[in-house]
């Protein structure tokens, strides 16, 4: 998997330059460990743990709900609303366990020391992260 790994410094300064609205970061785990992703309290731990890294003060209670009639497609989804915006992700039960992570903030926040925490998390075999200012 190709990984894009903006630097602080970079990153930062494209924000800042062009005096943007937010970050999206998506990030896609593959290979995690399924006993983690198919635990509410778990991902309302990492949910917590990760707002805590990148400096997001949360906003209300996590949701995570188990859903999906389609096995490829099952499993938990989670929102968690965020004083600049929202995180959210879909944790997938399928035989290879896969969690596709979204962070949304107006707030700067480094995309890949989320990437990286979630890896560690969710004992992840490895990752894909897409990121874009938006102006």
């Amino acid at each position: 998997m190709e990984t894009k790994t903006p630097t602080v410094e970079s990153l930062r300064k494209d924000f800042e330059l062009v005096d943007a609205w937010g970050l999206h970061s998506g990030i896609d785990l593959h290979g995690c460990n399924p006993a983690t992703i198919r635990s509410p309290e778990k991902i309302r731990q990492f949910v917590v743990e990760l707002c805590d890294l990148i400096e997001m003060k949360r906003y209300g209670e996590c949701v995570v709900v188990d859903f999906g009639e389609d096995p490829r497609v099952a499993g938990y989804s989670m929102t968690q609303l965020i004083e600049t915006s929202l995180i959210s992700a879909h944790f997938g039960h399928a035989a290879n366990p896969y969690v596709y992570l979204d962070v949304f903030s107006c707030k700067y926040y480094n995309p890949t020391v989320a990437a990286e925490f979630a890896k560690k998390f969710f004992e992840a075999k490895d990752y894909s992260l897409n990121y874009a200012v938006r102006k």
